[in-house]
């Protein structure tokens, strides 16, 4: 069985030698401890990555929930805004056609006014011309008429009685 000539059985013998020095100095034990602590490192990394990329998705999902928030808010803000520039652009537009209305209204009674007025001084000047002609042919015609000898000696006895 043994034959310590051969080489071989040598061989053997430090390999059982080796293996028996190996075990008695723990080293399978401190290479799978070393082995699980690696693996329970390695898996604990794992869980760690896996909860941070979960708390990226969750955020991730939160943000995209609060753009969309922001979008739709944003949608409704100029919606209102177009809507207020309608109703104010509206009521600008309804504001000017009345002040139109009233400066035309205004323009109009001034214009009725100063007809009236230019109306007026027409016949006020025709009136006060009519009277200076009348005045000028009245007294042209009692020049040319002369004084009548009768209406003096009437108005001569007239002046008698009221003394």
């Amino acid at each position: 069985m043994f034959n310590f000539a051969d080489i071989e059985t040598w061989v053997r013998l430090a390999l059982v030698i080796f293996f028996v020095i190996l075990i008695v100095a723990r080293v399978p034990g401190n290479l799978w401890k070393s082995l699980g602590d690696t693996g329970a490192a390695v898996r604990a990394e794992l869980d760690e990555a896996v909860r941070i990329r979960t708390e990226a998705q969750e955020l991730l999902n939160r943000i995209k929930a609060d753009r969309l928030k922001a979008e739709q808010k944003a949608r409704e803000i100029i919606a209102l805004a177009e809507e207020e520039a309608q109703r104010m652009a509206a009521e600008a537009r309804t504001k000017l056609e009345d002040s139109i209305r009233r400066r035309e209204a205004l323009a109009e009674r001034k214009i009725a006014q100063a007809e009236a007025k230019a109306e007026a001084d027409v016949k006020a000047a025709a009136a006060d011309m009519a009277a200076q002609l009348a005045e000028i042919i009245l007294l042209d015609r009692t020049q040319k008429a002369g004084t009548d000898v009768l209406v003096d000696k009437a108005i001569g006895q007239l002046e008698g009685r009221f003394n």
